[in-house]
């Protein structure tokens, strides 16, 4: 079974004792790549130090809104002039993470659009996907994309929203990140929700080290996990793990034009 993980950070120093150990366990359960993501400017220069030091994992540079308050104007410029030196990169895949998140109340949401849409239009401009964060948004995110069309899409990473927002995504270009959320019990909406999900539009992800799933309550995420992320929503979706790691492979393949 060959999986990819379409969203993790693994350069945050919950990794740093056994980081090597936990990319070579993750390849021989069968995830053979994985996508880095940049979450504020100071930690692009970890994360590309990373990724070339192993050519399975890819790259991706944003200013996500949680961090809202380290973010300065001059970071949008500098995340395009680092866009520009990387562009063409093999392992330089996508601008993320960004997005809006309405669920922290203590972040503004009139400072979190302009930069958001900043992103998107360097996403465009790059001609790159866009790995968006979306938390009690969905409203906004979908009215900003349908201003902002990205001709590659991107991916709606941990999608937690209705089927009518799932579609809506789907019809502008984007897949819907599933990861470790889903596997709960108590996610009862969002099984309700994967059962119906057409397969073409799904990709995974761990969202390491965060949102561990059911099977390892309190711990450390990792891509070691996700081939049994990706067995138990198999079973919320009614299909078999082979169908669903080789679907979500294919989808993320393309993608990223991997």
């Amino acid at each position: 079974m060959e999986l990819i993980d379409t969203h993790t950070h693994l350069d945050f120093p919950d990794f740093d004792s056994d980081r090597r150990e936990v990319l070579a366990h993750s390849r021989q359960l069968g995830v053979q790549r994985m996508v880095v993501l940049g979450v504020y400017r100071q930690n692009w220069q970890r994360v590309w130090e990373l990724v070339q030091t192993d050519e399975g994992l890819f790259a991706a540079f944003g200013l996500h809104p949680v961090y809202l308050e380290q973010h300065r104007p001059a970071d949008l410029t500098e995340l395009g002039d680092w866009l520009t030196r990387l562009h063409g990169h093999r392992q330089l895949c996508a601008v993320g993470e960004i997005g809006l998140d309405y669920f922290l109340q203590m972040l503004d949401r009139e400072r979190q659009q302009p930069l958001f849409e900043g992103q998107l239009k360097l996403a465009e401009d790059f001609k790159l996907p866009a790995l968006v964060h979306v938390r009690r948004s969905h409203a906004c995110v979908i009215a900003t994309l349908k201003r902002i069309r990205l001709s590659r899409g991107g991916i709606i990473h941990a999608f937690a929203g209705s089927l009518e927002e799932a579609r809506e995504y789907i019809k502008l270009g984007f897949k819907l990140g599933l990861g470790g959320a889903a596997t709960w019990p108590q996610a009862l909406r969002m099984h309700r929700v994967l059962a119906q999900l057409p397969l073409e539009a799904v990709v995974l992800e761990t969202d390491s080290p965060d949102m561990a799933p059911a099977m390892y309550p309190g711990q450390r995420n990792s891509p070691q996990h996700l081939p049994a992320i990706c067995t138990a929503l198999a079973e919320r979706m009614g299909i078999s793990p082979l169908v669903l790691a080789e679907t979500s492979t294919r989808n993320a393949r393309e993608l990223f034009n991997w």
